[in-house]
C-alpha cells in the first residue's frame, strides 16, 4: 500500500482514447514529472507530457487528478487520457516504469486498494468482478445491484439488528439487578422471539435463486438413444457447427459444451453420447457413463427419445426431433413438442419453453444473486441465529452470527481468498 501502481486501465490499442491510472503517495509527484503541474482537482486539463528523463515529448492529453481519500482507490489518483495509438502507450508507460517510486499494477490492484481503504466492501467487490465478466443483460443487472451496495444494505441493516440484540442479552446477564432493566422473565422469551424473526427474515432471503447459475449459466442436457438429432439440434440453437454431425451411430462419445445467451439467458449445452444398451466398446461405454453424471447434475434435460421415460421428468423437456423426416410429421403423445433443426419448425416454441424454464432457476431482473461463499456465511448466520434459556449461550450465539455477517463483508477473512477474489480482475482495475 505504500507503493504506487500504474496500468492501462482501458482496452486495448489501438483505440481512439487510452486511459492510464496512477494511484498512491506518488500520483502527484508522477504528474509533475510529466506534466509540469498538478491541474485542478477533479477538471479535466489539456497539458503536454514530456519524458522528465529525455525532454521527449511523449503525447497531448487530458490529464486528471483526484485527491485522497474521496477517490475510486482511496488514495491520491491521477488519470491520464492519451492518443490511444499502441507506440504512445507503450511509451508512455516506459516512461512511468523508469520514474522512481512507481511499479506496474497487478491484476485487481486498484480495486483491492479500494477494499482495503474502506471505499467498497467485499461483497460490492464482488460484483464488480461479476460485472466484468457479465454477458447477458441478467448478469449485468444482477451485478450491478451487488456492486451498488444492495447486499451491503441488508447486510447492515442485520448487523444493526444483530448488535441491538447482543447489547439486550449483556444487559439481561449484567445487570438484571438494577432498577432500569426489566426483571421479568419475559424479557428473556421477547428476545428469543426476535432471534427467531431475524433468523426467518435470513432464511426467506437464502431462498433466492443463487447467483452460480446467473453467472455460469443453466446446465441443459442433450440426451437419448445414438443417432436422433442431439448434435443436430445442439448446431441448431447456436447457430454454427458446434458439435460433428454424421448419420453414423455414435459419432459423440464425450461430452461437449457450448455456452450459449438465449433470449437473454445464459445457457450452458452439453451435448451427450446415445444412450443404449452397449455394444461392449469400452470407449462408448465411457462415454455413457459421463452422459449419465451429465444429466445427474443438469439443470434441464431435453430428452430426444419418445419411446423411454427421461431419469428426471421433473426436468425434462420430451423433445420429438427431425419432425421433417418422412414419417416422423406427426409427434407422439409423450412429446412435449417436436422441432425440426433443418426447417426451423419448433424451435421457437423451445426457446421459450427453455425461457419459461430458466425463469425459474434464476433470479428477477435486477435482484440480488447470492454466490456461494455469501449463501454459505448467510447459513452460518441463520445457524447462529438461535435463543437460548442459558443467556450465556445466547450471547455467544449472537457473536458467531455478527461474525458471520463481518466475513460477508470482509471485516473479517483470509489473505487467500482475498487474492483469489481480486486475481480474476484484469489489470487496470
Amino acid at each position: 500500500m505504500t507503493d504506487t501502481i500504474y496500468a492501462l486501465s482501458s482496452g486495448q490499442s489501438p483505440a481512439a482514447v487510452a486511459i492510464i491510472r496512477i494511484s498512491g503517495p506518488a500520483a502527484a509527484s508522477t504528474l509533475k514529472a510529466l506534466a509540469g503541474r498538478v491541474p485542478k482537482s477533479r477538471r479535466a486539463t489539456l497539458q503536454r507530457l514530456t519524458d522528465p528523463a529525455s525532454g521527449d515529448v511523449l503525447d497531448h492529453a487530458l490529464t486528471l487528478w483526484f485527491d485522497g481519500p474521496a477517490t475510486a482507490t482511496g488514495e491520491d489518483l491521477a488519470e491520464l487520457h492519451l492518443h490511444g495509438g499502441r507506440a504512445v502507450v507503450a511509451r508512455v508507460l516506459r516512461t512511468l516504469a523508469a520514474l522512481p517510486g512507481l511499479k506496474p499494477a497487478e491484476p485487481g490492484a486498484f480495486t483491492r486498494r479500494a477494499f482495503e481503504n474502506g471505499r467498497i466492501d467485499l461483497a460490492e467487490a464482488e460484483g464488480l468482478a461479476d460485472l466484468l465478466f457479465a454477458e447477458t443483460e441478467l448478469q449485468r443487472l444482477s451485478a450491478i445491484a451487488m456492486a451498488e451496495g444492495g447486499l451491503s444494505t441488508q447486510v447492515v441493516m442485520w448487523q444493526d439488528k444483530l448488535l441491538g440484540l447482543s447489547a439486550r442479552t449483556e444487559a439481561l446477564l449484567d445487570f438484571s439487578d438494577e432498577d432500569d432493566v426489566d426483571e421479568d422473565a419475559g424479557a428473556a422469551t421477547a428476545l428469543s422471539a426476535e432471534i427467531a424473526a431475524m433468523a426467518a427474515e435470513v432464511r426467506a432471503f437464502l431462498a433466492r435463486p443463487s447467483g452460480e447459475r446467473l453467472r455460469d449459466g443453466i446446465r441443459v442436457a442433450l440426451a437419448g438413444p445414438p443417432n436422433v438429432g442431439k448434435s443436430t439440434l445442439l448446431n441448431a440453437l447456436a447457430g454454427r457447427e458446434a458439435a460433428i454431425v454424421s448419420p453414423r451411430a455414435g459419432t459423440t462419445r464425450d461430452v461437449i459444451e457450448v455456452p450459449l445467451a438465449l433470449a437473454g439467458r445464459p445457457y450452458v449445452f452439453v451435448d451427450t453420447a446415445g444412450l443404449h444398451a452397449g455394444s461392449g466398446d469400452e470407449i462408448e461405454a465411457i462415454g455413457m457413463e459421463r452422459a449419465r453424471r451429465v444429466i445427474a447434475k443438469s439443470d434441464i434435460i431435453l430428452w430426444l427419445d419418445e419411446q423411454s421415460a427421461s431419469p428426471a421428468p421433473e426436468r425434462t423437456i420430451t423433445v420429438h426431433a427431425r419432425a421433417d423426416v418422412a414419417g416422423r410429421e406427426v409427434a407422439p403423445s409423450s412429446a412435449d413438442l417436436a422441432v425440426s433443426a433443418a426447417t426451423g419448425e419448433g424451435m421457437d416454441r423451445l426457446v421459450g419453453m427453455l425461457t419459461a424454464r430458466a425463469d425459474a432457476l434464476l433470479p428477477r431482473p435486477g435482484e440480488l444473486a447470492l454466490n456461494t461463499r455469501q449463501r454459505d456465511l448467510l447459513a452460518d448466520c441463520v445457524e447462529s441465529l438461535v435463543g437460548d434459556a442459558d443467556l450465556l449461550i445466547t450471547a455467544e450465539n449472537l457473536r458467531r452470527a455478527r461474525g458471520a455477517l463481518d466475513r460477508l463483508t470482509g471485516r473479517a477473512g483470509t489473505e487467500d481468498m482475498l487474492d483469489a477474489l481480486f486475481g480474476r480482475f484484469c489489470i487496470g482495475k
